[in-house]
């Protein structure tokens, strides 16, 4: 008899957050390049196979929450209410996420991912990868009729707005004022 697909996908989920949450502990522990993927592994009590079937690299145990900023982003264009303006509903989703990158207890992670070329150049690489994906999604919105390049300005825009904002002494006052330039713009391209 198999297990059912829900308690299959607990347990996965499960197993992926135990390996993030070590491999994290560990990093600030002992240094991002003191710790190897099988140091991960032995304290995660997995294989180094399971480590790579649950992420691709090393740097992705460290931006673990990647394909969820993704959704979150996408979701903020297709889940709001029918009336509800695209901008106001893209500046809401990005200053929550920009809340949690800069949350109490997040400095040595950022402090570590400043530290490190590789993170940095991992995290380079995320951004526009979502912005693909978010401008698919705008594109894909008949309520929204603007031209792909519009949409692919905007995206690119939005994620930029997080990378700034999380770095930024005021990040709420960051969000604000870019979102305002997207605001301009995303009103200037209307039909």
């Amino acid at each position: 008899m198999t297990e059912p697909s829900g308690r299959r996908e607990r347990k996965k989920a499960a197993t992926r957050q135990k390996i993030a949450d070590t491999a994290l502990r560990l990093f600030l522990e002992r240094g991002y390049d003191a710790v190897g993927i099988r140091d991960v592994a032995a304290e995660a009590d997995v294989a180094v196979t399971t480590v790579f079937a649950h992420f691709a690299s090393k740097e992705a145990l460290v931006f673990e929450r990647d394909q969820d900023f993704e959704r979150r982003l996408t979701r903020a264009v297709t889940d709001r209410p029918p009336h509800e303006p695209l901008i106001p509903a893209l500046r809401r989703e990005v200053l929550a996420l920009v809340r949690h990158c800069t949350a109490e207890g997040s400095a040595p992670v950022r402090r570590m991912i400043e530290e490190s070329p590789a993170l940095l150049a991992y995290e380079e690489s995320m951004g526009p990868r979502h912005a693909r994906a978010l401008a698919a999604v705008l594109s894909a919105d008949p309520r929204l009729s603007r031209s792909a390049t519009a949409c692919r300005a905007t995206a690119r825009f939005a994620v930029d707005a997080y990378a700034l904002a999380c770095r930024a002494d005021d990040p709420g006052a960051t969000v604000d004022e870019v979102f305002r330039m997207i605001e301009a713009a995303w009103e200037a391209t209307a039909p």
